[in-house]
């Protein structure tokens, strides 16, 4: 009974990451609250998505940096309203919605 619980839940767990990699980036922004700070050309409470793909643009470790940004939160480089941390959004899950942000 225990091999097929754990046969079951790796399956689960694999079937969700293969649900997160084929995600649509925008859906996996809004289910991730990203979208409830940030728009796509419009600046909301943080920048427009558009506007972070232009200042990060040409920089070889974009996504890497902005991932980690998103994960640990921070303050000062679009003004003064901080960005919560993310700890709860996947690793996977940041780097598929970054990589959507920096191709706008």
């Amino acid at each position: 009974m225990k091999s097929y619980l754990l046969a079951t839940s790796a399956s689960v767990l694999a079937l969700g990451a293969v649900a997160t990699a084929s995600a649509d980036p925008v859906a996996l922004a809004t289910q991730r609250g990203c979208m409830a700070c940030h728009q796509i050309e419009t600046k909301v409470v943080g920048p427009a998505y558009k506007e972070v793909a232009a200042k990060y643009k040409g920089q070889a470790d974009a996504v890497a940096a902005l991932s980690a940004k998103v994960k640990a939160g921070g303050s000062g480089v679009w003004g003064p309203v901080p960005m919560p941390p993310n700890a709860h959004v996947s690793d996977e899950d940041i780097k598929v919605i970054v990589e959507w942000v920096m191709s706008l």
